[in-house]
């Protein structure tokens, strides 16, 4: 059972005596008609998840809201700024700290969430240890690994991978009308300055027609695999 939200104890966390914290961060956005306003987080949370079945790494819960400024246009949409953002991550990075974990890795699935850069680049400066995970390169290899068919600029929102996770990890959530919602747009210049509803009706960019549950199986594999190179520089 997938569950969206940690489940396990103090005792629990005691017993695995973890060096390094997991944090999910999604968003709250429109998805198409067919995926849910929290299809980030859930996505989050799913690989969190997994990271923290394979590894010793404490699972925290997600950060829910998020910078999802270009998505208003669509009716659910919800967003906090940049420097709320900026704000609760390094207070999640204080609190455990203190706790005596050594790294905190950020686990964003979304790609709005710029700051988050900025935030693991400085904490490290600073001699605070964290990571932001997946990184681009980490979903090139992931896309590969699952023969994907759409490239990353081609399927930015609500596309073939997006879809594909769901369909594998909660395919409950996951509604009819993908099938048929393909919008190909790859000349996005002024994205930042018009947001998304300048390049689509839908909300949706990408091939979610591609989408498979064995294709978001294999992409979850090939991300986990990866995670092992965070956690080795993250050695203390």
């Amino acid at each position: 059972m997938h569950h969206l939200l940690p489940t396990s104890t103090s005792t629990d966390e005691q017993r695995k005596n973890a060096d390094v914290a997991v944090l999910p961060i999604g968003s709250f956005e429109q998805h198409g008609t067919y995926l849910p306003l929290s299809t980030d987080t859930v996505i989050a949370v799913t690989i969190s998840g997994e990271l923290a079945a394979e590894y010793p790494v404490m699972q925290l819960p997600p950060i829910t809201l998020s910078c999802s400024h270009e998505h208003s246009a669509w009716p659910g949409t919800t967003s906090i700024s940049a420097a709320t953002l900026f704000s609760v991550v390094n207070d999640v990075a204080d609190s455990v700290t203190r706790s005596g974990l050594s790294a905190l890795v950020l686990v964003n699935a979304h790609g709005g969430n710029y700051v988050l850069s900025n935030i693991v680049q400085e904490a490290n400066a600073k001699g605070t240890r964290m990571a932001l995970f997946p990184s681009a390169q980490n979903w090139k290899d992931a896309r590969a690994a699952a023969q994907l068919e759409s490239s990353m600029h081609e399927d930015m929102h609500a596309g073939e991978i997006e879809t594909s996770i769901l369909l594998h990890s909660h395919p409950e959530l996951v509604k009819d009308g993908y099938q048929t919602a393909d919008w190909v747009t790859d000349d996005r210049r002024h994205l930042l300055t018009q947001g998304l509803s300048a390049y689509t009706t839908s909300g949706v960019i990408g091939r979610p027609s591609l989408s498979s549950a064995e294709k978001g199986k294999a992409v979850l594999a090939s991300l986990t695999h990866s995670f092992a190179d965070v956690l080795q520089i993250l050695k203390p």
